[in-house]
């Protein structure tokens, strides 16, 4: 384990969120293949290209520490159904013109990360991120006003990678072999998923004289990257911090689902989306605050 490096955090975690902001552009261009024949081809080639950067980037010792520790397979299989599941719910809504609703879901996981840090994590808050933590609930809340519901798409994508996040956070794994097995761990289903519907798109002949299928194959790199970014993002910084640099993904699904792809967009929302970044304003201001603090000292 490496000494926490807050600014090498701050710059994984920012890469990770801005990647993750622009994934919809990605999945609307193989919006053409079924969201779960997606997710089987994301495994698929994220376990490849996993396997293949393993291989440059050495990791010594940590298959040795995983086969002297096999209840570590199974906290790395639990993440791996858990993103696959986040992953699933989320290209099904992209691609299904529920980006706002996603993006909800993304506005909500910060502060199932920050309870998740008070209550398991033991993390505490000071006044002035109480305060942001009550202007970005005020903001979600505002949102779920607008919806008229708590939509099931936000709760299963805020749910599932808030806990993602978290069990990686505590597992004794390093960031990129952690995820790599992930990846490998599922790619048995995907395996038999995919000789189980010999009808699917990406089992015909054809596919793979398109160009749709080089789209498929460059969902390991795009998948693994800010995964990387983040696990390692994860174990520089405090959990609840992490979680606020989070409101850069849904903002920029948010702008691209209202000016790119016309999604509907009330304006009454407008206040929710002041909401959550004045909150997040509040919060940078307190890390500020404190690093300045600590510098005096």
């Amino acid at each position: 384990m490496t000494a926490a490096n807050p600014q090498r955090g701050y710059l994984l975690g920012l890469t990770a969120y801005i990647i993750w902001g622009l994934f919809p552009i990605y999945f609307k261009a193989i919006q053409a293949i079924p969201a779960l024949e997606i997710i089987v081809h994301r495994a698929l080639w994220s376990a490849l290209f996993g396997a293949a950067l393993l291989a440059v980037w050495k990791h010594p010792g940590w298959w040795r520490e995983l086969r002297d520790n096999p209840a570590r397979l199974l906290v790395l299989a639990g993440c791996g159904l858990l993103i696959a599941s986040n992953w699933l719910v989320y290209v099904w809504a992209v691609n299904n013109d529920r980006m706002l609703e996603a993006s909800l879901g993304y506005y909500i996981n910060p502060l199932v990360n920050v309870l998740l840090g008070l209550l398991i994590l033991g993390e505490r808050l000071r006044r002035l991120q109480w305060l942001a933590v009550g202007l970005a609930a005020l903001g979600v809340a505002q949102q779920v006003w607008q919806v008229g519901s708590l939509p099931w798409v936000s709760l299963v994508l805020a749910l599932t990678f808030g806990f993602y996040g978290l069990i990686r956070k505590k597992a004794p794994v390093a960031a990129l072999p952690g995820l790599v097995v992930e990846t490998w761990l599922l790619l048995p289903i995907a395996l038999a998923w995919l000789a189980l519907h010999p009808a699917a798109m990406s089992n015909q002949a054809a596919f793979w004289s398109s160009w749709q299928w080089l789209l498929l194959a460059a969902a390991g790199p795009i998948t693994l990257v800010p995964l990387v970014c983040f696990n390692a993002a994860a174990r520089h910084l405090p959990y609840t911090t992490l979680g606020f640099l989070q409101y850069i993904a849904p903002t920029l699904v948010m702008l691209q689902a209202i000016f790119l792809f016309n999604e509907h967009f009330d304006p009454a929302k407008l206040m929710a989306f002041v909401c959550i970044w004045a909150g997040l304003v509040v919060y940078s201001l307190d890390i500020w605050l404190s690093l300045r603090g600590r510098k005096a000292a």
